[in-house]
């Protein structure tokens, strides 16, 4: 059994302090876990990593690491590959879960949603901004696919450079794109004393629109 533990001790977080809009919540505490600097210099490891959760047709979850890359009024957006496992339970049910934790600020943030595709022109605009290499292997990789080995991965890749020599255009291939999940419920935790953490969670008022219901919960 694991006995290690630690107390919380970085922060608090009072009702009074809350933005009554949870993405703008979201955004002042995305701000300050990419500046963070703690005891020795050091500074979070990706603080745009969340967790991303789905499900497949038999009702089982699936969860990994992507990356949050825009926050918009909408929502937020995230890119992968549309013939990924992900992405295809995304297509066929568009309900997710996103975790974000910052360890070092003993802060986490859960959001849960409706997901739907980015336009084409959205996603050509990310992809073309992407390093070359990166857009390659993008559009090379048979992602969540059974491989032989890492010679197999490598040897596709290479295949796929081969066709882009000379510097040309690295199109964006339709399976690639991007995501947006609408926010229907927020919640901001932050790490305190004894365990006694708070515990703030955003839920979409009756009325709807942009109004949000706003409540302490245990922790």
């Amino acid at each position: 059994m694991v006995q290690d533990r630690s107390d919380y001790r970085v922060g608090s977080l009072e009702r009074e302090g809350l933005d009554p809009d949870p993405l703008a919540q979201f955004r002042r505490w995305f701000d300050e876990a990419k500046a963070f600097v703690g005891e020795g210099g050091l500074r979070l490891v990706e603080p745009e990593a969340m967790a991303l959760a789905s499900v497949d047709g038999s009702g089982q979850p699936h969860v990994r690491m992507v990356l949050l890359r825009e926050i918009r009024p909408e929502g937020l957006v995230f890119f992968t590959n549309y013939e990924s496992d992900k992405g295809v339970q995304l297509l066929a049910q568009p309900r997710a879960a996103l975790c974000f934790h910052w360890d070092r600020m003993e802060r986490q943030v859960r959001v849960e949603g409706s997901v739907s595709p980015l336009t084409p022109e959205e996603s050509d605009a990310y992809f073309l901004a992407r390093p070359r290499k990166s857009r390659i292997a993008s559009a090379s990789s048979p992602q969540s696919r059974v491989v032989e080995d890492r010679r197999a991965l490598q040897r596709i890749f290479e295949e796929w450079e081969a066709r882009f020599e000379d510097g040309a255009e690295v199109p964006r291939p339709d399976h690639w794109g991007g995501f947006i999940v609408a926010p229907t419920l927020f919640e901001f935790w932050q790490g305190r004393r004894h365990r006694l953490h708070d515990r703030f969670r955003y839920s979409q008022a009756e009325s709807g629109g942009t109004d949000w219901r706003i409540e302490r919960l245990a922790p």
